[in-house]
């Protein structure tokens, strides 16, 4: 992604560092620049900035272990990845967790998950890119 993203999100983070490396291996994110306050990621569809919370916040947010999904947020991002199956994986290496229910949308499939935060995210796995095999999600 040459030049600054003309479109992307930005996630605050209790843990920088933890919340950076989770997005950053599930989605196959390169850090482009990063400092004590934020990371910038970005694969080839989309930039994402980790920001820090602000120290007075961050010590008012406690979380969980394992954390507790914060179903109750006004934005869900969702991301296309090449496998639900090698996903749910790499999630639960790095602190998160993919549900087991799928669902079916036209021309793929969707599985929602929890970063190690707790954020809510979907992951969809396009049909054409599916191995033989269904994925699975935990």
């Amino acid at each position: 992604m040459p030049g600054p993203a003309r479109a992307g999100a930005l996630i605050y983070a209790r843990h920088l560092p933890q919340l950076a490396a989770f997005y950053q291996q599930l989605l196959g994110m390169q850090l482009l620049h990063g400092d004590a306050e934020h990371q910038v990621l970005a694969n080839a569809d989309f930039q994402l900035i980790v920001h820090a919370m602000p120290p007075h916040i961050a010590a008012k947010v406690h979380i969980d272990t394992p954390p507790q999904p914060r179903s109750e947020q006004a934005i869900k991002l969702f991301f296309t990845v090449p496998s639900l199956a090698d996903a749910a994986q790499l999630a639960a290496a790095q602190g998160g967790a993919l549900y087991r229910e799928r669902y079916q949308g036209p021309g793929f499939t969707v599985c929602n998950g929890h970063d190690p935060e707790g954020n809510i995210f979907h992951l969809r796995e396009n049909h054409a890119a599916q191995a033989s095999q269904e994925p699975t999600c935990n």
